[in-house]
This record gives structure tokens, C-alpha cells and sequence, in this order.
């Protein structure tokens, strides 16, 4: 009976220190918007262009098996639907952000997000910004204003981070 007994809280420790491993870990997937639709070069807040839509499927199609807890977009036409075939598939909302304010409390961002896998659609000027202050380092720089393929992957366990960035095209 004490073996029993020891057996039982043995494996609801084990289980609460899985759970609590498991939650420990934070997942953030940066991707840049899909092309613009620069039909008038004033427009400081175009829509995607046809080929930024077609990216914008194709990023839902590569991202279908990450089960996400949040997705966050700027307020810009072009990221909001880049991010919105994946928020329609994965019936998550998509939450806004601005970019300086994210920014100038990166710490509180990272506390609202601890555990969680999230998608951060921004933009070639402002990603690496992001990305470099999540990893509290400066290794990332601006994104060349033509590539749309960029994917970068942070993985915090603990105090332990790691990144990587990937071109997708």
C-alpha cells in the first residue's frame, strides 16, 4: 500500500513539473506583410496586391500545424491581411499592436506572452527591432525592402533563447 501510495505522488509530481515545464516554454514566429498593392506610391496604407494575397495563403498553408495562442498585427491593411487567413483558420483574433509601444515595454510583452506561441505580423523596418529586443540582442538588421519570405523563430525555455531566421519564398 506505500508503494502505492508513494507511486501516486510520484506521478503527480512528475505531471506538475511536465505542466509546468510546458508552459515555460515561448514561441514567437515573426513574419514580415505580404506584397503591397502600390498602384497609388502615396498611399501610406495600401491593401496586399495580388501577389501579396497569394502570400498571405501561402503563409497560412506553412504555418497551418503551429497551434498558435495569439496573433498580433500592426494597424496597416497590408498586415492585418497577411495575418487573417491564418486568424480564419485558426479561429484566433487577431490583436493589434504599435510598434513603439511594444517597444518601450518589451518587458510586459514578453510577461502577457510567457507560455504561449504567438505570430507577430510587422513590417521589413520595424521586425528586427521587435525580434532584437525579445532576444536582447542587436543581431538582427532592417530587412531588405524586397524580400517578403522572412521568418524569424524565437524559443524561450526559461532563460534560455534561441532564434533563427529563415527565408521563405
Amino acid at each position: 500500500m506505500r508503494y502505492t501510495i508513494l507511486t501516486i505522488i510520484l506521478m503527480a509530481v512528475s505531471i506538475s513539473f511536465s505542466q509546468e515545464a510546458k508552459t515555460d516554454v515561448t514561441t514567437y514566429y515573426f513574419i514580415r506583410h505580404g506584397e503591397k498593392d502600390m498602384v497609388g506610391p502615396s498611399d501610406k496604407n495600401p491593401h496586399l496586391s495580388h501577389e501579396g494575397l497569394a502570400r498571405a495563403k501561402s503563409w497560412s498553408s506553412i504555418l497551418k500545424d503551429i497551434a498558435f495562442d495569439a496573433i498580433y498585427s500592426t494597424d496597416y491593411h497590408r498586415t492585418r491581411e497577411t495575418a487573417t487567413p491564418i486568424s480564419n483558420t485558426t479561429k484566433i483574433p487577431i490583436t493589434l499592436y504599435d510598434v513603439a509601444e511594444v517597444l518601450n515595454h518589451i518587458d510586459g510583452f514578453k510577461n502577457a506572452t510567457k507560455g504561449k506561441t504567438v505570430l507577430v505580423v510587422g513590417h521589413s523596418n520595424t521586425n528586427h527591432d521587435f525580434v532584437n529586443a525579445i532576444i536582447n540582442q542587436n543581431k538582427y538588421p532592417e530587412i531588405d525592402e524586397s524580400n517578403y519570405g522572412t521568418l524569424f523563430i524565437i524559443t524561450i525555455i526559461g532563460e534560455n533563447i534561441t532564434d533563427q531566421l529563415l527565408t521563405i519564398n
